[in-house]
This record gives C-alpha cells, sequence and structure tokens, in this order.
C-alpha cells in the first residue's frame, strides 16, 4: 500500500505540475493573438488600433477604427522546437538513452474580432481567440519520461467589449472574459504504467483600457488584465494500476498583465510605435493538489503533494515601424525581448522556457477601399534552458536527477484578413 500511495503521488503530482506550466507560462502561451500585430512584434499593441483586433489589446482602441463595422479573421502557424541534450544526469531513473527528439509540435491557432458602432461616442465588440492552446510531445521512453511525455492545453475564450469616447483625445474601454480549458497530460509512472491527467475548468476575468491623443498624429493606450481563477477538476488513470484511478483538483490563478504603450504617424510614410507590458507571475510560487474522490490510496480532500514554482514577475519591451510606400501596400517591422518566469532551480523539462528575443516582419495590402490582407512572420530566438529535475516526488537528486539543457526556438507564421463596411 505505502508503495502504491507513492506512485499516486508521484504521477498526480507530475501531472498537475504540467497543466500549471502549460496553461500559463511563455513557453507554450500563444503571444500572437492578431495576424497584423505579428510583423511588428505586437510593439505598439495597446495603441495601435489597426482594426478589430485591438478588442484583445485595448478595448478603447475601437473608438479609433474606421466606419460603422469591422472585423477581422486570423490564422497563426505556429512552430516551436524543444530538443534536449543530456549533461549530467544521474540515477537509474534517467538511465535511458534516448533524448526525446523534438518536443514541439505545430500548431494552428484561429482568431476572429468583431466590431460595430451603438451611436454617437459608443462601440461595443467582441473577440473571440485562443490565448493557449500549444502542446508539447517527447518520445516514449525517453530519458526524462518520468517527468513528461505528453502536454497539451486547449483554451477558448470569448470576450465582449465596449468602448466610449470621452473626448476628441480621450476613449475609455472595458470587457469581460469568459474562458474555457481544457488539458491532457502524461509522463511515465514506473510500475503504474503511463499515467493520464485530463482537467478542465472555466474562468472570468475582465480588462480594461484607455487610448489618448496627447498631440497630432501620436497616441498612448494603456491596459489592464485581470487575474483568472481557475479549480482544474478532472481524472488521473494509471494504465497499469486501475486501483489509483480517480480525482484531483487544484487551485490556479492566472496572474494578471498590464501594457503601456505609444503609436506615433512621423511622416505619411512611417509610423514608429513602442510597447512595455508587465505580467505579475509572481503570484504563482506553489501549486497544492488535493484528491477529490476517495479511494483506498486515500480520502477526500487529503493533500497529494505541495508543487513549488517560484516564479518571477516578468517584463516584455518591444519596438517596431511602418513603411507606406504607397497607399495599397505596408511594410511591418519589429523587435522585442521576452521575459522567462521561470528560474534555474525549478524549471522543469515539460516548461523548457527561457529569455527569447522576436526578430518580425510583415507586409498588409489592400485588396480594395474596405478590404486588407496581412502577413506577418517572427522569429523567437531563445536562450537555452538548464534542468535538474528530481526524481518526481522527491526534492533532492539521491533518486537520481535529469540534468542538461534545451536548444529552443520558435517561428510563428500569421495571415488576416480585415474589412470595413
Amino acid at each position: 500500500m505505502k508503495k502504491s500511495n507513492q506512485i499516486m503521488r508521484i504521477c498526480v503530482a507530475v501531472a498537475l505540475a504540467g497543466a500549471a506550466a502549460s496553461s500559463i507560462a511563455g513557453g507554450v502561451a500563444i503571444g500572437t493573438q492578431s495576424g497584423s500585430g505579428t510583423g511588428n512584434a505586437f510593439a505598439g499593441g495597446a495603441a495601435a488600433a489597426e482594426d478589430a483586433s485591438t478588442i484583445w489589446y485595448n478595448p478603447a482602441g475601437m473608438t479609433a477604427l474606421q466606419g460603422d463595422k469591422q472585423f477581422a479573421i486570423s490564422g497563426n502557424v505556429l512552430v516551436p522546437s524543444f530538443k534536449f541534450s543530456n549533461t549530467a544526469s544521474t540515477g537509474a531513473a534517467y538511465a535511458a538513452p534516448g533524448d526525446g527528439g523534438d518536443g514541439g509540435s505545430l500548431a494552428v491557432v484561429p482568431q476572429g474580432y468583431f466590431s460595430m458602432s451603438l451611436g454617437a461616442n459608443w462601440k461595443a465588440g467582441v473577440a473571440f481567440n485562443v490565448p493557449f492552446g500549444l502542446k508539447t510531445e517527447y518520445d516514449a521512453g525517453w530519458r526524462g519520461q518520468l517527468t513528461a511525455l505528453k502536454s497539451e492545453v486547449k483554451t477558448y475564450n470569448v470576450n465582449p467589449s465596449v468602448a466610449y469616447k470621452l473626448r476628441d483625445t480621450v476613449s475609455l474601454g472595458a470587457g469581460v472574459s469568459w474562458q474555457r480549458l481544457e488539458a491532457e497530460l502524461t509522463n511515465f509512472a514506473g510500475g503504474a504504467g503511463v499515467a493520464t491527467l485530463k482537467a478542465s475548468d472555466t474562468g472570468y476575468g475582465f480588462n480594461l483600457g484607455a487610448l489618448v491623443n496627447l498631440t497630432p498624429g501620436i497616441r498612448y493606450g494603456i491596459t489592464y488584465r485581470s487575474a483568472i481563477k481557475y479549480q482544474l477538476n478532472g481524472t488521473i488513470t494509471l494504465s497499469a494500476l486501475p486501483a489509483g484511478n480517480g480525482g484531483a483538483t487544484a487551485d490556479l490563478t492566472v496572474p494578471e498583465n498590464a501594457s503601456l504603450s505609444v503609436f506615433g504617424t512621423v511622416s505619411p510614410q512611417w509610423d514608429l510605435m513602442a510597447d512595455v507590458t508587465w505580467t505579475r507571475w509572481s503570484r504563482f510560487q506553489q501549486l497544492t493538489v488535493l484528491r477529490s474522490t476517495a479511494s483506498a490510496l486515500g480520502a477526500v480532500g487529503s493533500r497529494i503533494t505541495a508543487l513549488p514554482f517560484n516564479w518571477r514577475d516578468t517584463w516584455r519591451y518591444s519596438i517596431g515601424a511602418n513603411y507606406k510606400p504607397s497607399p495599397a501596400w505596408k511594410f511591418r517591422f519589429g523587435l522585442a525581448y521576452d521575459q522567462t518566469p521561470t528560474n534555474d532551480v525549478d524549471r522543469t523539462a515539460r516548461l523548457p522556457d527561457q529569455d527569447r528575443t522576436w526578430v518580425a516582419f510583415g507586409a498588409q495590402y489592400k485588396v480594395s477601399k474596405a478590404g486588407a490582407i496581412d502577413v506577418g512572420y517572427a522569429h523567437e530566438f531563445i536562450k537555452d534552458a538548464t534542468v535538474n529535475n528530481p526524481v518526481p516526488g522527491f526534492t533532492t537528486c539521491a533518486a537520481g536527477c535529469l540534468n542538461g539543457k534545451f536548444a529552443d526556438k520558435a517561428d510563428i507564421l500569421s495571415v488576416q484578413y480585415s474589412h470595413t463596411f
């Protein structure tokens, strides 16, 4: 019984640790929420207000949109890569020769936005987007299979918003979010076989924004997006130990963030923009996992484990430019630096995230007075991510450690069509 309880504790702890990390961290979170912004590395996101995707970045920007109605539909192809190289792994648990292949997995992410006028000075809109939705998967039997095999997270977000032009130079906006999160995570659990966790929940939040024109041709945007609380509920199944199957639950809060952006038209041909975004990852220090159903391994409400993450607040900085050689064409450029919330002590192989630098470019072509097509590409240069993970269930390397580094990178290709009518 003692051995079975230990196995159950290990596999549930590992799976739920992955659920938290995969859901909210930069390594597998989707920072690309519009096709037009990709080419600028999302510099000036809260101030650009070029199309209906401003509903997500700053709802106040709807007052700057032309026409009574506008929509934008975009699709993004995300191609992350996470390749592990062993350095000094120890213990029989991590003695397998395989390094897991490429843990990255291609994802196609859609978004849709619609904005309309509600009369003098008022606009309303709604965003349908996917804030998280990437997938990582390592080869079966690889060296780190006790820590991670598959991590797949899907989210669905609906964000209705309103905006009001207070005066010619000031607009305000607000919105609410309904967000559904679904996760499936697996790892190898020794004699218990493969552990599979499926968990889900629905959370609610809000966002606020302001758009200010202090001087002609230059506008400033500030926006705030609230924390969202989840109570993840799901089932854990063990392929070789059915007696260990049962329910698990954990409270999780996605932290708030705030952005300050500037967008300026400096000449008929050139726009310049910049953005700084702060995210309060430091609120995510530990995840406590409890049993939600009674079994031979524990009573309802008993603690399975407490998982340390010790994340820190992060800052993202970006700059960009648009060049308009003709009324029909616009070329975009952007650079960004995006900090990771992880650290070298607590980082896991399930989320081998590190600081990243974006290099981006794109183009817009106006197919008519009302319609425009955007194409954008970004490459993320990511620092090597080191890991030193003890066997799940242990706090030291007494039973072995997965020690090595990940060579990471990511590519993003975005296409968007926007239309005003």
